[in-house]
């Protein structure tokens, strides 16, 4: 496993950085993308034996393929790829722009796709690999004021993932989407997490949701995304590894009540929802 080689998106800081310093302590061979590799550099201390640092534009395909075949070329082969970059955005559908909602799906859903697009020809080539889809507890569970559209392109991510474990699991390639709670990162900081250029006063509910996540939670989430890095490089050396995976107790918690709000709702309209079909 050791040999393996890691492909990571949005390494500069957060569960990106944390995961690619624990592979590097762990022994195994990193390329990580950012958009300041030389000082993503300096952060890995790690010499070119083990360490490519990459500039990629995750939104352009081009960028994406160079990147790719970069890391082929440095180090012969990509075994585990993590779909880590991203960011938040928070506001009310009404008051986000068409502009601004299909930016967060380019860089979180369609900035993924092309990396996947662009790391399956060499995974399918080798028989073998695992991909990591890095969405959130919101891609599960929607129910956040404020957080509509970044919580649909986690949504699809995990949709997209589902189909994607059906359809490489021939080539013998593993697929995880991982949904994390909150973890101490900087991902609540102005310069991850995007809000309205015009808001609207009416929604005083997501005005709050915003200041407390601003204000309140930030720096003080309960989740270490070192140990949340831990995780993710032991369920990679599974030869069995969960297609779901869900990071921290708070994410675990809210998935639970999801669960169960599903069954209820289920339950609550079964016989007439279920009486639709044509009289035989």
């Amino acid at each position: 496993m050791k040999n393996n080689v890691w492909f990571v998106t949005g390494a500069s800081k957060g569960l990106g950085l944390s995961l690619v310093k624990k592979l590097l302590d762990a022994g195994y061979r990193v390329a990580a993308t950012s958009r300041n590799p030389e000082r993503l550099q300096r952060s890995a201390g790690a010499g070119p034996e083990r360490f490519l640092a990459l500039d990629m534009r995750l939104t352009d395909e081009n960028s994406v393929a160079a990147a790719v075949q970069r890391t082929v070329e440095h180090f012969g082969r990509i075994d585990v790829v993590v779909n880590n970059a991203g960011y938040g955005m928070i506001g009310a559908l009404e008051e986000l722009s068409d502009e601004e909602a299909r930016a967060n799906f380019d860089v979180n859903v369609f900035g993924s796709l092309n990396v996947i697009r662009k790391t399956l020809p060499y995974l399918r080539a080798q028989g073998s690999g695992h991909i990591f889809n890095v969405a959130s507890i919101g891609g599960f569970s929607g129910a956040f004021p404020g957080f509509g559209i970044y919580c649909a392109t986690k949504f699809a991510m995990h949709g997209f993932s589902e189909a994607l474990s059906e359809e490489v699991k021939p080539f013998g390639i593993q697929v995880t989407v991982v949904s994390p709670g909150y973890f101490r990162t900087d991902f609540l900081s102005s310069n991850s997490l995007a809000v309205p250029q015009q808001e609207m006063d009416v929604y005083k509910n997501v005005r709050e949701t915003q200041t407390v996540h601003q204000n309140s939670y930030n720096g003080q989430q309960p989740g270490d995304p070192d140990k949340a890095s831990d995780v993710m490089i032991r369920v990679s050396e599974s030869s069995d590894a969960p297609l779901h995976l869900f990071l921290g107790q708070d994410a675990y918690t809210m998935a639970g009540l999801k669960i169960e709000a599903i069954k209820k709702d289920l339950r609550s309209v079964q016989d007439l929802a279920t009486a639709t079909g044509f009289e035989m």
